[in-house]
């Protein structure tokens, strides 16, 4: 008997954890399956490019994980029940039943299925929320998700010149939204609503700098402005004034994906699954939570905000917890920390504010062309990781004998 581990979500957390695991455990004795509804990896940090035109590269599953003993399951997960400890998916078009990643696929779309685990990783993300702003939902774009961005990189393509374009949403999906699509169509009028002072969770170096850059790509900013509306040609904010908007772009925040709200998981008020330290559930011991879909106490006891910058490390967390648990070794417990925030302003401009371990600014800053080259390389490390997910992590194969259904049984890992 193998030991069934699935990962549902196939994002930067998801697929690390899927690979890092398959570095650590030893494929004859743990069945390690990732679900996900598309074939390829998704880089979510760079959304605002592809939707300002530019073309991202692919990074099909079928290649990252051939020959790694992960099996790559194209599904749509439709519900999980923590008691039965399954999850009830569908099949997306050309899905395989299960079949290795790199393996020929060839499920119906639409073909209903259940899975069995003996440990969950759920890692589903989250998408974008409209904070039910009348009219949101039905008039203004998103940059949470690549079909999203696809459709806003469209909607852009056929705007003439001189059309407004506003951005609503002060934080940093919004800066790098408003900032790359000003530089890709500098005919357009830019304009960006924040409910507070452009910058203001930057230092004063920082926010300087960004004044300067959104002076430079003549972005206009509407500060202290909570949109109460969305129409198809405007929005208005709360004291009635009215902003002109051919397009409308929603980037103020994100809401956890819902499945996790039907199970009878212990959930934090903002829908998200309450773990230790290790990543693990408070509530059931056989799942374990990572990246937006988890609610994990970072330093000073500040919840670990939704970013690459925390789910990375809290993937790689998880993953070594659960390998040590299952072999016997010693459970990490390494503190995740903040170290700083990377903005892109566009291709040639970018902003590395420094922070504090709780993530509070410093007066440091790193900004310009050189700020632009750190983050373009912190965006292509993570999507290495990801591509190359048992890379660098050291073979040192053991044997522990856990008991199973009152019978002992082997388990070889690599620690």
């Amino acid at each position: 008997m193998q030991h069934r581990i699935i990962v549902l979500g196939a994002g930067y957390t998801g697929a690390i954890v899927a690979g890092r695991l398959a570095r650590r455990l030893h494929r004859d004795d743990v069945d390690i399956t990732l679900v996900n509804a598309e074939p390829d990896f998704v880089e979510r940090v760079r959304m605002h490019q592809l939707a300002a035109g530019q073309d991202l590269r692919p990074r099909p599953f079928s290649e990252m994980f051939a020959g790694t003993g992960v099996r790559l399951r194209l599904a749509k997960v439709t519900g999980v029940d923590v008691d039965r400890k399954t999850v009830a998916v569908v099949d997306a078009a050309g899905a395989g039943a299960g079949a290795e990643a790199g393996a020929e696929a060839g499920a119906e779309a639409g073909a209903a299925g259940e899975l069995e685990y003996d440990t969950l990783v759920y890692a589903l993300g989250s998408d974008w929320q409209d904070h039910g702003v009348p009219g949101a939902a039905e008039y203004a774009d998103e940059v949470s998700s690549r079909g999203g961005a696809l459709r806003l990189r469209a909607r852009l393509a056929g705007l003439e010149a001189g059309r407004p374009v506003v951005v609503v949403g002060g934080g940093l999906t919004g800066v790098e939204a408003a900032t790359e699509i000003a530089e890709a169509r500098p005919d357009l009028d830019v304009a960006l609503v924040a409910r507070g002072a452009l910058g203001d969770w930057l230092s004063p170096k920082g926010r300087g700098h960004l004044r300067k850059v959104f002076d430079r790509l003549g972005i206009t900013v509407h500060e202290n402005a909570t949109v109460s509306a969305v129409g198809a040609d405007r929005v208005t904010t709360a004291d009635g004034a009215v902003v002109p908007a051919a397009v409308t772009v929603w980037t103020t925040g994100f809401a956890v994906h819902p499945i996790a709200g039907a199970t009878a998981l212990e959930l934090a008020g903002t829908g998200q699954i309450v773990v230790d330290k290790t990543m693990r559930s408070v509530s059931h011991p056989d799942v374990y939570a990572v990246g937006d879909a988890a609610l994990a106490m970072g330093p000073g006891d500040k919840p670990l905000r939704m970013s690459c910058a925390s789910g990375t490390p809290a993937a790689w967390q998880a993953a070594d917890a659960i390998a040590a648990r299952l072999t016997g070794g010693k459970v990490p417990n390494m503190p995740i920390r903040y170290f700083n925030q990377c903005i892109s302003l566009g291709r040639g401009e970018g902003l590395i504010q420094y922070v504090t371990a709780d993530d509070r600014a410093v007066g440091a800053a790193l900004t310009g062309r050189v700020a632009a080259v750190y983050k373009e390389l912190v965006c292509k490390g993570a999507a290495w990781g990801v591509a190359n997910p048992t890379m660098g992590l050291p073979v040192r194969r053991r044997r522990v004998v856990r008991e199973t259904a009152g019978a002992a049984r082997t388990v070889r890992a690599s620690a």
